[in-house]
Parts: C-alpha cells; structure tokens; sequence
C-alpha cells in the first residue's frame, strides 16, 4: 500500500466539548485510523468460515486511511466540508463489501450536515441516522447481525441518550458501549455467526473505530492492543503479510522463555515503538512474538527479547522482497481485446496470472488483480475502465466480497456500467463465454447474468482454524472443500477433498470438470490428482489450466 501514514493524534480534545469543527473531525478520523489499525488483525481473525479471506480488518483500514488521504493536508475548519471529503476519500478507496458500507456509514453522516460550520449533539444524531439510512438503502439485501445492525444500534443509543445530555463526550462513552453490546448480539442475530462461534467482523471494526475516537478524547494511548496472549496452537501467522504497509520492511518472529512474570501490557507497548502487527502466543512456558519492523528496526525486537528471557529461536524474513516473489507475472503485459468506440467492454476481477490470460483469452479488455485477502478497492476497478475509448461496460467481480465495490464505480463514472453478481472464476468464465462486443448492451447483461447459474463451482484450501460448520467438523491445517461457497468436506488429504466437492455436487450427472490449480501446489502433485480425477470420472470431459491463485490449491468448474 503506498500510503501517506497519519501523523499521531494530538491532544486538542481531551475535555467534554459541545461542538466540533472541521478540524477536530479531521483529529477524530486520524484517531479512529490509528486504533483500527492496531486491533487490524483481531478483525480479521472474525472470518465465519476458516478458510484465508480473513480480510475485513484489512479493507475496512484502507478504506479509512484513503479517507485520510483526502484530508491529510485540508485546514478547512467547516465540518460539513471536512465530512465530505472524507467520504469521499472513503468511497474512492473502499475495498471489500465491509469497506463499502462504510464508506456509505460516512457518506450518510455528511450529508446530514451540508456546508454547516460546526456539529453539536443534536447534528451528531441526525448524521448518524442518516449514515445508517445510508448505508441501508445501499445495500440490496440488508442483513441484521452484521455492521449494518451496529451501525443501526448506534443511531438509536445516540437518539435516546440525547434525551439526557447535549455533551459530545457523554453522547460519544454511551454509542461506543451501545456498538459493543450491539457487536457481542449478533450471533444471536445470524446464526451463522453463532456456528462458527465469531461476532461479526465488519461490526467489531466499526466499533473499533468510534472506540478510537473516544480513546482520543479520553486521552487513552491508541497503538497497544487491548489483547490477551493467545495459544501457540492458534497463532496463524500465515496471512500476516498480505497487506505490507510502508514501514513494514522485515518479519521478525522468535521465541523466548521469560526470567520471570511476563507483563503484557510493558511487553506490547515497547513492541508498538517498534513496529506493528503485533501478535504474541504462549505455551509450555514459551513465547512466541511476531511483529513487522522497518529495516532500521530489525533487531531491536531481538535485543528487547534477551533482555526479558532467554530467546531460543528466531525467524527474520524480507517482507517486500516476498511481496514481489509472490507474483513475480504481476507485471508481465497480458494481450488484452482492444476496444472500439460503441463496442461493450468487460472487465474481470482475477485472482492469478493464469486465470488472467483465460480471461484476457477469452475477450477481456481489461483485467483487475484481486480475489481473496486481496480485494481491490473501488478507485482501482474504475481506473481500469474509465480511460476505455467506449461508454460501454461491463464487470465481472468473480468473488462475493468485491461485488459492492465493483457497483460503487457505477455512480462515479458518465458510462453506462453493469455488474454481473459472479461469485467465483467459473462463473465469471461461464459468463465471459456469453459476451457479444457488439452486442446490445441490456441483452449481453441479461445473457451473462443468466450464465451464471450453468456452472458449479468448487474450492480447495486449507483451513485457518479448527471449527464445526455445516455438519462438518474441521481441524486447523486440514485440506477443506467448498461447494459453491458452502463447507462440504474436510480432509487430511487433497485427493479426498477434492473427490468430496465432487461428490457433494453430484458430478454424475454433469458433463465437464474444469481445475485450476494455484500457486503453491507443485505440477508433480497437481498431475497426480488431476490422474486419480480422471480414473474416478472416465466418462467427463477434462481440462486442467495453470490458475496461479494464491491460498487455494484448486478452484474447480462443473458443467
């Protein structure tokens, strides 16, 4: 991420206030940011389905911190202007359906205050009823016992506690106590939740940031996580590195046996002076510590460790040097279908170099990396089409969580946009088989949406964290199976997982098995199930393509 890093929050609102300005607000945001990327990592753990999408954390902080981006050098006192500019920043930079429904939480609390110069109590509640009406209508099927519900519960705390005070401190303490009962509810609201035994994390990330603002004002430090350390067994430390921010030139992990009581408090905070992403487990009397430094940084974690115990083992790994090895066809110029004027343009959100060149193959003019635990944001979707020489688009998100970012460009652009609802890569190609460039517009659409439901889809990974969901009963670190987004199986094997995705989709009675295998699954390997595929299933038709994905061994088409 190339991105301006806040400064620290000052100290300007640290007493009750009755109204704030443009500039306090500025304060408040930095301070929200700022928080939520301390307790990233907690959000992101709150996946329901242990596979490696926990990403929400991620999103909903680059969402915010483009919303800073736009603010990061306005002196612009009046507060409507200020909330304005950071929805803004936030809906040009949000990424992940949670990243967009807070970009719309933001863009409703502006409009409640259009050109006013300052914001007292009675305006706070009105923006933060309107954010919620916002963000509502945004959505097409509004789901309760997600953010959307907190954000909800928020407005009707700050419309009731109104009744007994116009302090903007007081109003503040009694919404971020109303969005944490509100975060700790939703299981009971959506079972799945329940099953999988998380609060929502688009909720526990809102409510991270109206915390943030109210640590500020209480003057309460804002980069030591408020968390207990954890079981060795359950540090995934995997996923760590998906999103290397500046600053985070180096992976230090190491092992230590303290001389004495270990105080977590001390220990973290002289960590966050360090660098971020913090995590630390225990077991058997060993620590075990995890934190991404800047270069200058590397060994201070080291050296602070020997000074607490005897360090047993250590781990340092270049960040940025593996960021770049890990798509090192990035860059390489795919041959994209050059587009007329009056012709249809579509655009595909892909997951790996070789689904890009299917997808370039078969007609995309333009294509967008991202998929799981990389979701784009809204900015970068729109910027792939809009210097297209056609007023004609069409988009293929291929994953549930990009979808709402892929609509956001539809309200930022003068071309006629459609967004096909694809979940997954099969359907996106199921779809892409039905393009017409010059075709009638609403005709393709139709076509394309239609196509989504001739295909099957299948996941292969691995799983993040043990957990009983769907009848299954799953430990960490075994191979799991997804039909169509569901847990159908899991297995100590990859040949068993796949043959249990096709079983559960009743491969029978279809005609075609399509594989793409990812890129940490080796070709020997990949060859050997492919054989084991074809001897179980003689009769389909199959085909085997280099997909390059990341995290999942497999992504398979039934058709």
């Amino acid at each position: 991420m190339d991105a301006q890093m806040p400064p620290k929050p000052g100290g300007e609102i640290t007493k009750s206030a009755s109204v704030l300005d443009g500039q306090k607000l500025k304060e408040l945001v930095v301070a929200s940011l700022t928080w939520l990327r301390t307790n990233q990592q907690i959000v992101n753990s709150l996946n329901v389905f242990p596979v490696p999408d926990g990403d929400t954390g991620t999103n909903m902080l680059l969402t915010m911190q483009a919303a800073y981006e736009e603010i990061s050098d306005s002196g612009e006192n009046n507060i409507g202007k200020m909330a304005h500019a950071i929805a803004q920043g936030a809906l040009i930079g949000a990424r992940g359906n949670s990243g967009v429904i807070l970009s719309q939480l933001w863009r409703g609390f502006a409009r409640a205050m259009d050109n006013i110069q300052v914001m007292d109590a009675e305006l706070l509640v009105s923006a933060l009823k309107e954010a919620k009406n916002t963000a509502y209508k945004g959505v097409v099927r509004p789901v309760e016992g997600t953010i959307l519900t907190v954000g909800k519960d928020v407005a009707l705390n700050a419309e009731q506690k109104l009744k007994e005070t116009s302090d903007l401190m007081e109003l503040l303490e009694s919404i971020v106590e109303a969005a944490d009962i509100s975060v700790k509810k939703t299981p009971d609201l959506l079972p799945i939740l329940k099953q999988a035994g998380v609060v929502d994390s688009g909720g526990k990330g809102l409510f991270f940031i109206l915390e943030g603002m109210l640590r500020h004002l209480q003057g309460l430090p804002l980069e030591t996580a408020l968390t207990t350390v954890q079981p060795l067994s359950t540090m995934d430390l995997e996923d760590t590195m998906e999103s290397v921010e500046p600053g985070q030139d180096y992976e230090v992990v190491l092992d230590f046996r303290p001389n004495g009581t270990l105080d977590l408090e001390n220990f973290y905070e002289k960590l966050s002076e360090m660098g971020s992403s913090i995590q630390v487990g225990e077991g058997d009397g060993i620590y075990r510590m995890h934190i991404h430094v800047p270069t200058e940084n590397r060994y201070k974690p080291i050296d602070y460790a020997m000074t607490m115990g005897t360090v047993t083992k250590v781990a340092i790994e270049n960040l940025l040097d593996q960021m770049e090895s890990k798509a090192p066809e990035k860059n390489q110029k795919l041959n994209l279908v050059p587009v007329e004027f009056g012709q249809i343009a579509l655009v595909a959100i892909s997951p790996g170099a070789g689904i890009s060149r299917i997808f370039a193959s078969l007609g995309a003019a333009a294509i967008v990396e991202g998929g799981q635990t990389m979701n784009p944001s809204t900015k970068e979707i729109l910027a792939a089409f809009e210097n297209l020489p056609t007023d004609k688009i069409i988009i293929l998100p291929n994953n549930k969580n990009i979808r709402m970012a892929a609509e956001a460009t539809i309200s930022m652009t003068v071309k006629k946009v459609a967004v096909i609802p694809s979940t997954s890569v099969p359907q996106g190609l199921s779809a892409m088989l039905r393009l017409m460039p010059d075709g009638d517009f609403d005709h393709v659409v139709e076509e394309m949406n239609d196509a989504l439901q001739d295909v099957e889809t299948g996941e292969i990974t691995t799983a993040t964290r043990s957990v009983e969901i769907n009848g299954v009963n799953i430990k960490k670190g075994e191979v799991i199976a997804l039909h169509n987004g569901k847990v159908v199986a899991a297995s100590q094997s990859l040949d068993d997982a796949c043959l249990g995705f096709l079983k559960s989709a009743d491969t029978e009675d279809l005609e075609r098995i399509t594989m793409f295998y990812g890129s940490e699954i080796s070709k020997t390997e990949v060859n050997r199930i492919a054989d084991r595929i074809r001897s179980e299933y003689p009769n389909h038709e199959f085909e085997l393509h280099e997909g390059d994905q990341p995290h999942y061994q497999f992504i398979i088409s039934l058709e």
